[in-house]
């Protein structure tokens, strides 16, 4: 059992403690964020981000792509865009919400392995930048749009390259037996080329591939790049994107690498396989993630001897769902006092009517946490929020980015009357 302090290497980059002992992010301190803003609360540090995006474009250069499904509002697809980041896509709604942000529709990538005559309408209508076109349905349905009289929209074609990404199977996107891409392996990539370069309804710019997300091995990329370089070779392509997939620690003991060192390790690979095309990626967990911790007040504190201690919050699976999907493991402390010893184990758990509703399965937190406290789980910028659900008619969280010591809610709480919202 690891009872230090939570490890500022999880907490977000302008962290600090203050006079009182309690942390502080943005300089704002997060007991009075969830005096004020009530709990459970997402807490970015805005100028985390910014540094993140920044990072990606001097990595990738221009055209590099923010992976909205890890997090979008419309502040988040403001600040990327500010930041010189295109925006992946991968359905209407995602592409709805980045353009009512003021993002243009040529900073758009449309993503979707099953996207419908609709999406694809809207897309090309609005002056999408690219497609990444997954399927010879997708073909069919983009032939089709075109014989009624839209232009050929640019796109990329995109293949599965059969490389391992040691992640979860439910993540884990690059293998041959995907939903996703034509298959390499199966001859499908090149046929999907080779039509799609024949016909007057798209025009090809490049290939695109994806691996996975949350791929600590940065050699699974550079084993990505040598297919993606070998099926683009013959055809002279503009462009090559590597998708996203880039780990980020989530618990002591885990190391990930930086966006920088990702792209030199895909910039060796490909310049070693004689791509001269413009180099593109999509990041979204590693910009996202390790920017926000999740804040809670404690409700009950259950303490079964010989067995274990359940302390419950007043969220739960509806706010962060990865533990239940993944196995996903978190870190607990108290905002309150982060350099505290950590000497309890504990479970932490939500308030939803599920035995499965686990936010930290083994956390550490201080011996003597009472009902009231605040507890906070790190790491949760990504696939916290956009994968929220009202389960148990639970009111979603609001969200907050905090910066130079002050505090801007970007998405506020649900209300009881929008559960009613779409009721007739």
């Amino acid at each position: 059992m690891n009872t230090s302090p939570i490890p500022f290497s999880l907490l977000p980059d302008n962290s600090s403690i203050d006079n009182d002992g309690g942390l502080v992010i943005g300089g704002c301190s997060v007991v009075a964020l969830a005096e004020e803003f009530g709990t459970p609360l997402f807490i970015y540090d805005e100028d985390h981000l910014r540094s993140r995006a920044r990072e990606a474009v001097r990595a990738f250069g221009p055209g590099v792509a923010y992976a909205s499904k890890a997090f979008l509002c419309k502040a988040m697809a403001s600040l990327v865009h500010e930041e010189g980041m295109d925006i992946d896509v991968s359905t209407a709604g995602e592409f709805h919400i980045a353009r009512a942000a003021g993002v243009p529709a040529k900073n758009l990538i449309f993503h979707g392995n099953n996207k419908s005559m609709a999406e694809l309408r809207m897309a090309i209508e609005g002056g999408i930048g690219r497609i990444v076109v997954d399927s010879f349905d997708e073909l069919d349905r983009l032939d089709a749009l075109h014989s009624n009289g839209l232009a050929p929209p640019d796109v990329l074609i995109r293949i599965t390259p059969g490389v391992e990404a040691h992640t979860h199977e439910f993540i884990a996107t690059g293998r041959d037996d995907s939903k996703f891409g034509f298959t390499v392996s199966t001859g499908l990539a090149t046929r999907a080329i080779e039509r799609a370069m024949r016909s007057p309804s798209v025009r090809v710019r490049g290939i695109h591939a994806h691996i996975g997300s949350q791929v600590f091995r940065v050699d699974s990329f550079a084993r990505a790049a040598e297919v993606i370089a070998a099926v683009g070779q013959p055809y002279d392509l503009d462009e090559v994107s590597v998708g996203g997939g880039l780990g980020v620690p989530y618990v002591m003991g885990e190391d990930g690498a930086s966006i920088t060192a990702w792209a030199s390790v895909v910039h060796d690979a490909l310049d070693a396989a004689g791509v001269r095309a413009r180099i593109l990626a999509e990041p979204g967990r590693s910009i996202a993630a390790s920017a926000a911790i999740t804040a809670y007040t404690v409700g009950t504190v259950k303490a079964l001897d010989g067995i274990r201690t359940y302390v419950a919050v007043d969220g739960g699976m509806s706010d962060n769902p990865r533990p239940v999907l993944y196995g996903s493991g978190y870190e607990s402390f108290l905002p309150s006092r982060p350099g505290a010893v950590r000497d309890l184990t504990i479970r932490v758990v939500g308030k939803h009517c599920e035995s499965g509703d686990v936010l930290v399965r083994e956390g550490q937190v201080p011996s003597d946490i009472a009902v009231g406290d605040l507890l906070a789980t790190p790491v949760t910028g990504a696939y916290g929020h956009a994968m929220g659900s009202n389960y148990n008619a639970v009111l979603r969280p609001p969200v907050v980015f905090a910066k130079d010591g002050d505090a801007r809610i970007v998405v506020r709480r649900e209300t009881f009357d929008d559960l009613l919202t779409r009721d007739l």
